[in-house]
């Protein structure tokens, strides 16, 4: 099975795609009961990020939108660390080892990286690129809470349903964060199915990592209307709401 770096904090953490314990999970308070479940509604942070249609103008956006990213969760994160973000050529994925096509971001080490090509550099909206960033970002918060390291650590059989509805929850937790951070810098939706297909590459569709297209559009929308990460806790809900 491939593995993916998915949450990554300064202390490096590597976490892969499979876990077992059937839901909703029992005995791990670091993901059920996490303190960033407690926190309030992220602060508005004003974040005036424009993508233009040329290299230095989509890295200069993106950059805005990591340094809001920052901005937003610094309060909201015990203990939190500043990210920082760097651009690449290769295509190869360095969480992954997949080669990828077009742009794409991750976490690699400390540090999002992100590599542009024409499909984000050259398109007249946003909506992908700032999907893809959100997502990604839900990385790091799962990363410096704890989540993802309590994740990785669960027992593993890498077998049967069980290990498929854990991924789920981790991921449908990741599209709940990608709301949350969406909302808090004040960016308006009301079509959610661009945002949740900018989120990750094209080439990651055929690993059924995510839930269903419905789940993933109700936590999207959920993290988004409530704005708060208490909104997020996909390791409680039913097996239905993480199929």
């Amino acid at each position: 099975m491939i593995t993916r770096l998915l949450a990554t904090t300064a202390t490096g953490l590597f976490l892969i795609s499979g876990t077992a314990h059937a839901a909703p999970v029992k005995g791990q308070p670091t993901l059920t009961h996490n303190a960033i479940y407690k926190k309030g509604v992220l602060p508005k942070v004003s974040c005036k990020a424009v993508k233009g249609t040329t290299r230095a103008s989509t890295e200069k956006y993106v950059r805005k939108l990591v340094s809001c990213l920052n901005t937003a969760w610094k309060g909201t994160i015990d203990g939190f660390q500043q990210v920082a973000v760097t651009f690449k050529s290769d295509k190869e994925s360095c969480s992954t080892g997949v080669k990828i096509a077009g742009s794409y971001s991750e976490i690699c080490g400390q540090t999002i990286e992100v590599r542009l090509a024409d499909d984000w550099i050259k398109a007249k909206n946003d909506v992908h690129v700032f999907g893809a960033l959100m997502r990604e970002w839900s990385g790091v918060v799962q990363g410096q809470t704890g989540i993802g390291r309590a994740y990785w650590n669960m027992p593993n059989d890498r077998t049967g349903e069980d290990m498929a509805e854990q991924r789920h929850r981790f991921y449908l937790q990741a599209d709940c964060l990608a709301g949350v951070s969406a909302k808090t810098l004040g960016r308006k939706i009301t079509d959610f199915k661009p945002f949740i297909a900018g989120m990750e590459p094209r080439e990651y569709a055929r690993y059924k990592w995510n839930g269903s297209p419905a789940n993933r559009l109700h936590w999207t929308k959920k993290g988004y209307q409530a704005g708060k990460p208490g909104a997020c806790n996909t390791w409680t809900a039913s097996a239905p709401k993480v199929a």
